[in-house]
């Protein structure tokens, strides 16, 4: 039979999820936000799509793994280019660089990231329940 730090082993866990997916969602977030912004000077970089990675700890209070969100890294993929010389950001050639974001793979990043959201709210309020039935039975 399992003790109550079980239930809190589990609950920190998919805690540990909730924030990180939390946290991934705000970078995928900022990245369609800036998918059509361009560089404040002629000819400059624009903004640099961010790929968020993931790092597994151990919480030594609990003795358990947890997930967190790790570093935040640039994507170093190619810039979208487009002809466009009557754009204050287009250099010498009339080329205006465009983020590296494609809003087809956020979208798609961010059903990801919100199943996984979703799962581990769904494990804390298994474990909720799961506490209320213990708590019901031992005061029957």
């Amino acid at each position: 039979m399992s003790d109550g730090n079980d239930f809190l082993r589990s609950m920190s866990i998919a805690t540990s999820g909730l924030r990180a997916q939390a946290g991934r969602m705000r970078v995928i977030s900022e990245n369609i936000a800036n998918a059509d912004s361009t560089a404040k000077t002629a000819g400059g970089d624009p903004y640099r799509r961010k790929v968020p990675t993931f790092s597994s700890e151990l919480d030594r209070t609990l003795d358990s793994r947890v997930v967190t969100l790790g570093k935040i890294k640039p994507d170093n993929s190619d810039f979208r280019v487009k002809h466009e010389p009557g754009n204050p950001a287009a250099d010498a050639n009339g080329n205006v660089k465009y983020p590296n974001v494609n809003s087809l793979v956020e979208m798609t990043d961010m059903r990801e990231a919100q199943r996984s959201y979703e799962a581990n709210l769904n494990i804390i309020s298994a474990t909720r329940r799961m506490i209320q039935r213990t708590l019901d039975i031992l005061k029957a």
